[in-house]
Protein backbone atom coordinates (compact mmCIF):
# COMPACT_ATOMS: atom_id res chain seq x y z
CA UNK A 1 0.00 0.00 0.00
CA UNK A 2 1.18 3.60 -1.13
CA UNK A 3 0.25 6.45 1.73
CA UNK A 4 -0.51 9.64 0.29
CA UNK A 5 2.96 10.85 1.96
CA UNK A 6 4.78 8.61 0.08
CA UNK A 7 3.86 9.75 -3.37
CA UNK A 8 7.08 11.29 -5.43
CA UNK A 9 6.46 14.05 -7.55
CA UNK A 10 8.62 14.58 -10.97
CA UNK A 11 9.50 18.46 -10.84
CA UNK A 12 10.00 20.30 -13.94
CA UNK A 13 13.36 21.45 -13.89
CA UNK A 14 12.58 24.11 -16.17
CA UNK A 15 9.57 25.82 -14.31
CA UNK A 16 9.58 23.39 -10.93
CA UNK A 17 5.77 22.53 -11.76
CA UNK A 18 5.06 18.45 -12.54
CA UNK A 19 6.13 16.53 -14.47
CA UNK A 20 3.93 13.63 -16.37
CA UNK A 21 5.05 10.60 -18.87
CA UNK A 22 3.71 10.70 -21.93
CA UNK A 23 2.52 7.62 -23.11
CA UNK A 24 2.59 8.71 -26.72
CA UNK A 25 5.76 10.24 -27.25
CA UNK A 26 7.30 7.79 -24.35
CA UNK A 27 9.08 11.56 -22.91
CA UNK A 28 8.75 12.93 -19.90
CA UNK A 29 6.30 16.35 -20.43
CA UNK A 30 5.65 19.50 -18.40
CA UNK A 31 1.71 20.89 -18.71
CA UNK A 32 3.09 24.08 -17.73
CA UNK A 33 5.97 25.28 -19.76
CA UNK A 34 6.09 22.49 -22.33
CA UNK A 35 9.70 21.02 -21.70
CA UNK A 36 9.94 17.39 -23.17
CA UNK A 37 12.78 15.15 -22.14
CA UNK A 38 13.26 12.02 -22.74
CA UNK A 39 13.52 9.69 -19.54
CA UNK A 40 17.00 9.42 -19.07
CA UNK A 41 17.57 12.93 -19.77
CA UNK A 42 15.34 13.63 -17.31
CA UNK A 43 16.83 11.22 -14.76
CA UNK A 44 20.14 12.75 -15.56
CA UNK A 45 19.09 16.12 -14.49
CA UNK A 46 17.63 15.20 -10.53
CA UNK A 47 21.05 13.46 -10.17
CA UNK A 48 22.72 16.54 -11.06
CA UNK A 49 20.09 18.63 -8.92
CA UNK A 50 20.58 15.95 -5.96
CA UNK A 51 24.44 16.43 -6.01
CA UNK A 52 24.10 20.42 -5.92
CA UNK A 53 21.76 19.68 -2.76
CA UNK A 54 23.92 17.23 -0.95
CA UNK A 55 26.86 19.81 -1.22
CA UNK A 56 25.16 22.86 -0.40
CA UNK A 57 23.95 20.95 3.00
CA UNK A 58 27.16 19.44 3.36
CA UNK A 59 28.91 22.91 2.90
CA UNK A 60 26.05 24.96 5.47
CA UNK A 61 27.14 21.97 8.11
CA UNK A 62 31.04 22.88 8.16
CA UNK A 63 30.96 26.65 9.14
CA UNK A 64 33.46 26.23 11.98
CA UNK A 65 33.46 29.06 15.03
CA UNK A 66 37.10 30.63 16.01
CA UNK A 67 35.40 32.16 18.85
CA UNK A 68 36.82 31.08 22.02
CA UNK A 69 36.28 34.17 24.02
CA UNK A 70 34.26 34.20 27.43
CA UNK A 71 33.39 37.18 29.69
CA UNK A 72 35.07 37.17 33.05
CA UNK A 73 33.44 38.33 36.13
CA UNK A 74 35.27 41.52 36.61
CA UNK A 75 34.35 42.53 32.76
CA UNK A 76 30.70 42.35 33.29
CA UNK A 77 30.61 43.83 36.54
CA UNK A 78 30.39 47.32 35.57
CA UNK A 79 28.31 46.95 32.72
CA UNK A 80 24.86 47.61 32.36
CA UNK A 81 21.83 46.58 30.14
CA UNK A 82 19.20 48.74 29.15
CA UNK A 83 15.82 47.86 27.28
CA UNK A 84 13.72 49.78 25.03
CA UNK A 85 10.06 48.68 25.22
CA UNK A 86 8.82 50.07 21.78
CA UNK A 87 11.42 48.25 19.24
CA UNK A 88 12.76 46.08 21.71
CA UNK A 89 16.17 46.31 21.64
CA UNK A 90 18.79 45.38 24.08
CA UNK A 91 21.63 48.19 24.81
CA UNK A 92 24.88 47.37 26.57
CA UNK A 93 26.79 50.14 27.88
CA UNK A 94 29.27 50.77 30.96
CA UNK A 95 28.10 52.25 34.04
CA UNK A 96 29.51 55.80 33.67
CA UNK A 97 27.38 56.20 30.38
CA UNK A 98 24.56 58.14 30.53
CA UNK A 99 22.37 55.73 28.11
CA UNK A 100 18.30 57.63 28.13
CA UNK A 101 17.32 57.07 24.92
CA UNK A 102 17.48 54.46 22.21
CA UNK A 103 19.87 54.72 19.39
CA UNK A 104 17.64 52.95 17.03
CA UNK A 105 14.09 54.29 17.15
CA UNK A 106 14.72 57.53 19.68
CA UNK A 107 12.59 56.85 22.48
CA UNK A 108 13.02 56.13 26.00
CA UNK A 109 15.15 52.75 27.24
CA UNK A 110 15.21 52.01 30.77
CA UNK A 111 18.06 49.85 32.96
CA UNK A 112 17.02 46.40 32.65
CA UNK A 113 20.13 44.91 35.06
CA UNK A 114 23.62 43.69 35.20
CA UNK A 115 25.45 42.65 31.91
CA UNK A 116 25.17 38.50 31.51
CA UNK A 117 25.90 36.12 29.23
CA UNK A 118 26.58 35.97 25.67
CA UNK A 119 29.22 35.19 23.23
CA UNK A 120 32.30 37.57 23.96
CA UNK A 121 33.51 39.51 20.74
CA UNK A 122 36.70 38.31 19.03
CA UNK A 123 37.39 41.46 17.76
CA UNK A 124 36.47 45.19 17.74
CA UNK A 125 37.33 47.80 15.48
CA UNK A 126 37.81 51.56 17.86
CA UNK A 127 35.79 54.46 16.52
CA UNK A 128 38.29 56.65 14.70
CA UNK A 129 35.90 59.36 14.14
CA UNK A 130 34.34 61.46 17.38
CA UNK A 131 30.91 63.06 17.55
CA UNK A 132 32.17 66.34 16.12
CA UNK A 133 32.76 64.60 12.88
CA UNK A 134 30.09 62.61 12.77
CA UNK A 135 27.62 66.06 13.08
CA UNK A 136 30.00 67.46 10.51
CA UNK A 137 29.64 64.86 8.14
CA UNK A 138 25.71 65.01 8.78
CA UNK A 139 25.87 68.63 7.78
CA UNK A 140 27.76 67.71 4.33
CA UNK A 141 25.27 65.18 3.36
CA UNK A 142 22.11 67.71 3.75
CA UNK A 143 24.73 70.81 1.79
CA UNK A 144 22.62 71.23 -1.48
CA UNK A 145 18.60 69.68 -0.31
CA UNK A 146 16.83 72.48 -1.29
CA UNK A 147 13.65 71.03 -0.38
CA UNK A 148 14.02 69.00 2.52
CA UNK A 149 12.72 69.67 5.86
CA UNK A 150 13.89 72.32 8.80
CA UNK A 151 13.54 69.54 11.45
CA UNK A 152 16.69 68.19 9.95
CA UNK A 153 18.95 71.20 9.95
CA UNK A 154 18.45 71.97 13.62
CA UNK A 155 21.35 71.65 16.03
CA UNK A 156 19.45 70.53 18.68
CA UNK A 157 18.09 67.57 16.70
CA UNK A 158 21.70 66.93 14.98
CA UNK A 159 22.83 66.44 19.41
CA UNK A 160 21.12 63.21 19.30
CA UNK A 161 23.88 60.85 17.22
CA UNK A 162 24.93 58.45 18.87
CA UNK A 163 27.77 55.72 18.81
CA UNK A 164 27.27 52.71 18.46
CA UNK A 165 29.05 49.57 18.24
CA UNK A 166 27.09 46.89 15.55
CA UNK A 167 27.68 43.53 16.33
CA UNK A 168 28.86 41.49 13.18
CA UNK A 169 29.47 38.26 12.26
CA UNK A 170 32.95 37.58 10.33
CA UNK A 171 32.88 35.00 7.51
CA UNK A 172 36.22 33.27 6.31
CA UNK A 173 36.12 30.44 3.36
CA UNK A 174 37.51 29.74 -0.01
CA UNK A 175 35.09 29.52 -3.04
CA UNK A 176 35.18 27.02 -5.87
CA UNK A 177 33.51 29.01 -8.51
CA UNK A 178 32.31 27.11 -12.21
CA UNK A 179 30.99 30.09 -14.23
CA UNK A 180 29.92 30.40 -17.93
CA UNK A 181 29.44 34.09 -18.96
CA UNK A 182 27.73 34.95 -22.30
CA UNK A 183 29.66 37.52 -23.56
CA UNK A 184 28.94 39.73 -26.63
CA UNK A 185 30.60 41.29 -29.59
CA UNK A 186 29.33 44.17 -31.14
CA UNK A 187 30.77 45.11 -34.54
CA UNK A 188 29.44 48.23 -36.71
CA UNK A 189 29.47 48.91 -40.17
CA UNK A 190 28.03 51.48 -42.93
CA UNK A 191 27.51 51.14 -46.39
CA UNK A 192 26.57 54.43 -48.24
CA UNK A 193 23.56 55.91 -45.47
CA UNK A 194 23.29 52.23 -44.08
CA UNK A 195 24.69 51.43 -40.49
CA UNK A 196 24.22 47.73 -39.87
CA UNK A 197 25.14 46.37 -36.24
CA UNK A 198 26.11 43.01 -35.75
CA UNK A 199 26.30 41.13 -32.86
CA UNK A 200 28.30 38.18 -31.87
CA UNK A 201 27.56 36.07 -28.92
CA UNK A 202 30.46 33.93 -27.08
CA UNK A 203 30.14 31.27 -24.20
CA UNK A 204 32.82 32.06 -21.72
CA UNK A 205 34.09 29.56 -19.10
CA UNK A 206 36.08 30.73 -16.01
CA UNK A 207 36.95 28.49 -13.02
CA UNK A 208 39.00 28.45 -10.29
CA UNK A 209 39.37 28.89 -6.25
CA UNK A 210 38.88 32.69 -4.28
CA UNK A 211 39.33 32.97 -0.40
CA UNK A 212 37.63 35.55 1.50
CA UNK A 213 38.46 37.09 4.77
CA UNK A 214 36.45 38.75 7.14
CA UNK A 215 33.23 38.95 5.34
CA UNK A 216 30.20 41.05 7.21
CA UNK A 217 26.80 40.05 8.26
CA UNK A 218 25.40 42.44 10.51
CA UNK A 219 23.86 40.63 14.00
CA UNK A 220 21.10 42.97 14.82
CA UNK A 221 17.81 42.74 13.64
CA UNK A 222 16.72 46.53 14.42
CA UNK A 223 19.57 47.62 11.46
CA UNK A 224 18.75 47.35 8.30
CA UNK A 225 21.29 45.47 5.99
CA UNK A 226 21.39 47.55 2.86
CA UNK A 227 22.18 50.23 5.18
CA UNK A 228 25.13 48.25 6.84
CA UNK A 229 26.59 47.38 3.49
CA UNK A 230 26.07 50.76 2.64
CA UNK A 231 28.90 51.54 4.96
CA UNK A 232 31.33 49.60 3.99
CA UNK A 233 33.97 48.76 3.53
CA UNK A 234 35.68 48.58 6.99
CA UNK A 235 39.37 48.03 7.10
CA UNK A 236 40.23 45.26 9.89
CA UNK A 237 43.98 45.90 9.72
CA UNK A 238 42.64 47.85 12.20
CA UNK A 239 40.33 45.52 14.50
CA UNK A 240 41.61 45.02 17.25
CA UNK A 241 41.49 41.83 20.04
CA UNK A 242 38.43 43.39 22.14
CA UNK A 243 38.49 44.64 25.21
CA UNK A 244 36.04 46.58 27.62
CA UNK A 245 37.48 49.08 27.81
CA UNK A 246 37.11 50.58 24.30
CA UNK A 247 33.06 50.30 25.16
CA UNK A 248 33.41 53.31 27.24
CA UNK A 249 30.95 56.57 26.46
CA UNK A 250 29.48 54.24 23.79
CA UNK A 251 26.51 52.33 23.50
CA UNK A 252 26.91 48.59 22.25
CA UNK A 253 23.86 46.72 20.43
CA UNK A 254 23.57 43.26 21.92
CA UNK A 255 23.50 40.47 19.13
CA UNK A 256 20.44 39.08 18.41
CA UNK A 257 20.51 37.31 15.22
CA UNK A 258 22.46 34.10 15.58
CA UNK A 259 24.96 33.32 13.12
CA UNK A 260 23.68 30.43 11.42
CA UNK A 261 20.26 32.88 10.63
CA UNK A 262 23.68 34.76 8.39
CA UNK A 263 24.91 31.92 6.24
CA UNK A 264 22.65 32.83 3.49
CA UNK A 265 23.01 36.13 3.53
CA UNK A 266 27.07 35.12 4.04
CA UNK A 267 26.99 32.69 0.96
CA UNK A 268 25.16 35.20 -1.13
CA UNK A 269 27.30 37.91 -0.79
CA UNK A 270 30.57 35.45 -1.39
CA UNK A 271 28.53 34.38 -4.74
CA UNK A 272 28.14 37.78 -6.13
CA UNK A 273 31.71 38.95 -5.31
CA UNK A 274 33.00 35.74 -7.01
CA UNK A 275 30.74 36.41 -9.95
CA UNK A 276 31.99 39.72 -10.03
CA UNK A 277 35.30 38.77 -9.95
CA UNK A 278 35.82 36.46 -12.57
CA UNK A 279 33.87 38.57 -14.61
CA UNK A 280 36.82 40.66 -14.59
CA UNK A 281 38.60 38.38 -16.45
CA UNK A 282 36.48 38.02 -19.44
CA UNK A 283 37.92 40.36 -22.35
CA UNK A 284 37.72 41.29 -25.33
CA UNK A 285 34.23 42.12 -25.72
CA UNK A 286 33.02 45.31 -26.25
CA UNK A 287 29.37 44.59 -25.62
CA UNK A 288 27.44 43.60 -22.84
CA UNK A 289 28.86 40.66 -20.46
CA UNK A 290 26.69 38.33 -18.28
CA UNK A 291 25.97 35.47 -16.19
CA UNK A 292 24.58 32.58 -17.98
CA UNK A 293 25.34 29.55 -15.31
CA UNK A 294 27.21 29.60 -11.89
CA UNK A 295 28.40 27.40 -9.26
CA UNK A 296 30.11 28.74 -6.30
CA UNK A 297 30.93 25.99 -3.97
CA UNK A 298 31.89 27.12 -0.34
CA UNK A 299 34.70 25.07 1.94
CA UNK A 300 36.85 25.70 4.91
CA UNK A 301 33.90 27.75 6.32
CA UNK A 302 34.92 29.41 9.17
CA UNK A 303 33.37 32.48 11.73
CA UNK A 304 34.30 35.32 13.98
CA UNK A 305 32.06 37.53 16.34
CA UNK A 306 33.04 41.31 16.10
CA UNK A 307 31.76 44.93 17.26
CA UNK A 308 31.98 47.73 14.48
CA UNK A 309 31.33 50.98 15.32
CA UNK A 310 28.62 53.10 13.63
CA UNK A 311 26.84 56.63 14.40
CA UNK A 312 23.36 56.38 13.95
CA UNK A 313 20.79 59.77 13.96
CA UNK A 314 17.10 58.08 14.24
CA UNK A 315 14.37 60.37 13.56
CA UNK A 316 10.94 60.77 12.45
CA UNK A 317 9.21 63.10 9.94
CA UNK A 318 5.51 63.15 8.41
CA UNK A 319 5.06 59.44 10.05
CA UNK A 320 8.18 58.05 8.46
CA UNK A 321 10.91 57.00 10.18
CA UNK A 322 14.28 58.33 8.82
CA UNK A 323 17.66 56.60 9.98
CA UNK A 324 21.06 57.72 9.30
CA UNK A 325 24.71 56.16 9.41
CA UNK A 326 28.01 56.79 9.59
CA UNK A 327 31.08 54.84 9.61
CA UNK A 328 32.86 54.96 12.35
CA UNK A 329 36.31 54.17 10.92
CA UNK A 330 35.99 55.88 7.85
CA UNK A 331 33.57 58.92 8.12
CA UNK A 332 31.55 57.23 5.19
CA UNK A 333 27.50 58.43 5.47
CA UNK A 334 24.46 57.77 4.05
CA UNK A 335 20.93 57.97 4.59
CA UNK A 336 17.61 58.79 2.68
CA UNK A 337 16.14 62.74 3.00
CA UNK A 338 12.79 63.35 2.73
CA UNK A 339 11.35 66.43 0.41
CA UNK A 340 9.37 69.03 2.03
CA UNK A 341 6.42 69.36 -0.78
CA UNK A 342 5.51 72.72 0.47
CA UNK A 343 8.99 73.85 -0.44
CA UNK A 344 9.28 72.24 -3.44
CA UNK A 345 6.14 73.71 -4.67
CA UNK A 346 6.85 77.22 -3.90
CA UNK A 347 10.73 76.71 -5.18
CA UNK A 348 8.64 75.62 -8.60
CA UNK A 349 6.19 78.72 -8.36
CA UNK A 350 8.97 81.08 -7.86
CA UNK A 351 11.40 79.69 -10.88
CA UNK A 352 8.24 79.72 -13.26
CA UNK A 353 7.92 83.35 -12.28
CA UNK A 354 11.43 84.15 -13.25
CA UNK A 355 10.90 82.01 -16.23
CA UNK A 356 8.13 83.98 -17.50
CA UNK A 357 9.79 87.37 -16.46
CA UNK A 358 12.89 86.81 -17.71
CA UNK A 359 10.99 85.91 -21.10
CA UNK A 360 8.86 88.88 -21.23
CA UNK A 361 12.19 90.30 -20.86
CA UNK A 362 13.68 89.17 -24.06
CA UNK A 363 10.50 89.43 -26.09
CA UNK A 364 10.15 93.31 -25.03
CA UNK A 365 13.87 93.57 -25.84
CA UNK A 366 13.63 91.97 -29.27
CA UNK A 367 10.22 94.42 -30.02
CA UNK A 368 12.59 97.35 -29.39
CA UNK A 369 15.27 96.55 -31.60
CA UNK A 370 11.98 95.59 -34.48
CA UNK A 371 13.44 92.03 -34.64
CA UNK A 372 10.18 90.59 -33.31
Amino acid sequence: MQYMSDIIEYKCPSCGGAMVFDSKSQHMKCPYCDTEMTVEEFQRTQKVEDTQTAKKTDSEENWYSMSTGQWQNDEINGMRVYSCQSCGSEIVADETTGATTCPFCNNKITMKGQFSGDLKPDYIIPFKLDKKAAKENYYKHLQGKKYLPKVFKKENHVDEIKGVYIPFWLFDVDADARITYEAEKVHVSRSGDTEYTTREIYQVYREGTISFDHVPADGSRKMDDTLMESIEPYNFQEAVPFQQAYLAGYLADRYDVNVDERIDRARERIRVCTEQAFRKTVRGYNGSTSVKDSNVQIHNASYWYAMYPVWLLNTTWNGNKYTFAMNGQTGKFVGDLPVDKGAAARWTVMLAAVFSVVTYGAAWLLHLIGLF
